[in-house]
Order: C-alpha cells, then structure tokens, then sequence
C-alpha cells in the first residue's frame, strides 16, 4: 500500500475529443485522478467507458488526427506531459512509464525475435551496448517467469503461447525500470488458469520493484484481489472512485452497484439469472451536459436530465458523481 506521500502522476481536467468526419466524439471529459508511488490503481467500466482512452492520452498513443487531447493537465516528475514535444514524450514513454497492451500479438513484432525486442528500448533509452542489452533481456524474461530464457531470445512471437506473449509484453514494458506501469486489460484474452498467473506474477513484480501500477479492466473481479484504489467510469467521465474495500462495501453511484450485481456468485442457493445492466451505453457526441447514466438509472431524478454531477465526496477517501450523496460528508 502506498503511504500517502506526494502523488508520482496527478492528472487534471483532461479531455479528450475525437473529430470525425460525422461530428465531433467527446471520450474523455474532465477526467482528474492521482497515483501515488508504489500504488496499484484500477480502473473498471464497460465498454466505451473511456479506460483505455483516457490512458493512452496521457502518453500521446492516441493518433491526431482524430484524437485531439484538448484540456486539462498531466503532471508527471515536475512537468506537464501534454505540453512535451513529441521528442520529450518519447524519452518519458517506455523509459519512465511503460504501457502494457491488451493484445501482444498485435503489439509485438512478428519478423522479430524477442531479444531484439527487449533489447530496442535497453538500448534507446538506457544507452547499453548490443551485448549489455541481451545480458538484461535474458534477465528480463527471467524475471517475468519465463524458463530457459536465454533460448527463447532467439524465438519469435509466434513460437510463444498468449500467457507467455504477455510475459514478453511485459518485460519490455519494465525493461527501463519504469516508475508507473500501464496495464490495459492484459489478461482479457487468457484462459483462466493464465490470468491467474499474470495477476499473480503482477503483484509479485509490483512487490519486488516498487513501481505504480494502473491496471485497466471490465472485470471487477480481478481489481478486488489486486488494487489499493479504483475509479470506476462511464460516459467518459469518473463517476466512482473509492479504496478497493470500501467499494465493495459501500458503493454510492447505481452504476457501481449495478456493476456488482453483474458478478456471478457462488453460493448454495439455487442458481439465479445473471444480473444485467438494460439499455446502452451514451455515444458522447457533445459535452456532458447531464448525468450520462440516466437513461439506464433506476434511481434518476428530473435533475439528472438537466445537469451533469460533480463528484460529491462521501468520506475515507470515496467520491461519486451523483444526485443522491449530494451533501454527504459536508
């Protein structure tokens, strides 16, 4: 658990729109968080929700054209990464905060073994030699649980099954001993038994390293066993964020407590339908300008139509975006 010191990255206000040929899609809108070193934040919501969007905006991975990061702030090692050139940026992505894919097999290059791979980012960030490079790969897929490492630098993606792709994603993500690690829903394509192995291997490396962890996620699930916090979104917008346990325990915004009656439960009771959340998800084609969860809310007042909530705080930590805990902890 962190210990409450000054924040590693404090992000503000940030916005995000693309501008399509259609019109304009408002994806992230005045989304404000903090990550404290050594913390494993996550992040949940459907899909849509503005997760991976608003990530990849912190970094510059979303393509401009369309993508227009249009506001806020993202305040990481005393300077603003939205005012970085893109020579700055390039030097603070992949050295100082990694990002982790959902799918390695679109993110790593087929014609390439993974010591190459590994090796790029040693390399270009880190100054080492061709040989100091393949001496810290080996390690590097060491550390990630891979056996007979300094073979399988000669291997390529396609020789490597999807949990051990993801093991070499994640190597290269901590190859330059990154301070915060991005994780966008990395076991969403694994079996079970893997994301088992993944998350475990996670929690065992954050310990290991000390590093922050923001972990991406539609599975609530997974977040229970391995954050200290969670922020919870939708309509690109955070409308929940709270200490793990006391989420679970005490959620305050309907979209939470309708996302926790989604999770199957194992009990003795005769087996019940699977819970689910009617209706879509808002296509943000303008700022909000009222609660983007109304039309699917079944505790939604006529406020609720008319102007969007801010994040009311609720005490230990806990705010929610909502009507009904306005003047909860005054």
């Amino acid at each position: 658990m962190p210990d409450g010191g000054p924040s590693i990255l404090d992000v503000r206000d940030l916005k995000t729109v693309f501008r399509i040929r259609s019109g304009e899609v408002h994806a992230v809108n005045d989304v404000s968080f903090e990550l404290a070193p050594g913390e494993l934040l996550g992040v949940v919501g459907e899909s849509g929700s503005g997760k991976s969007v608003t990530m990849m905006s912190l970094l510059g991975l979303l393509p401009s054209p369309p993508a227009d990061v249009c506001g806020g702030s993202v305040t990481f090692d005393g300077q603003d990464l939205l005012k970085l050139a893109p020579e700055g940026l390039r030097k603070v992505r992949g050295a100082k905060i990694g990002f982790v894919f959902q799918d390695p097999m679109t993110s790593l290059n087929p014609v390439f073994n993974v010591g190459m791979q590994i090796a790029e980012p040693l390399r270009k960030h880190m100054g080492m030699n061709k040989r100091e490079a393949a001496v810290r790969a080996k390690e590097l897929l060491e550390l990630v649980g891979i056996p007979d490492a300094a073979r399988r630098l000669e291997d390529y993606p396609h020789q490597f099954s999807g949990g051990m792709r993801q093991r070499v994603m994640i190597a290269i993500a901590l190859a330059c001993d990154p301070q915060v690690l991005i994780a966008d829903e990395p076991t969403t394509a694994l079996d079970v038994t893997i994301q088992a192995q993944i998350l475990e291997l996670m929690k065992d490396l954050r310990d290991k390293l000390g590093m922050a962890v923001i972990w991406i996620t539609h599975d609530l699930g997974v977040i229970a066993g391995i954050a200290d916090r969670v922020m919870v979104m939708y309509g690109g917008q955070v409308v929940e964020h709270a200490p793990v346990a006391e989420l679970f325990g005490n959620p305050k915004h309907p979209y939470t407590r309708a996302l926790l009656t989604t999770i199957p439960k194992i009990s003795g009771e005769r087996e019940k339908r699977l819970t689910i959340i009617e209706g879509q998800p808002p296509i943000m084609t303008a700022a909000p300008s009222a609660c983007p969860f109304r039309d699917r809310c079944d505790v939604a007042i006529d406020r609720c139509a008319v102007e969007n909530p801010r994040r009311y705080d609720v005490g230990d930590g806990h705010d929610a975006a909502c009507f009904h805990v306005e003047g909860a902890h005054a």
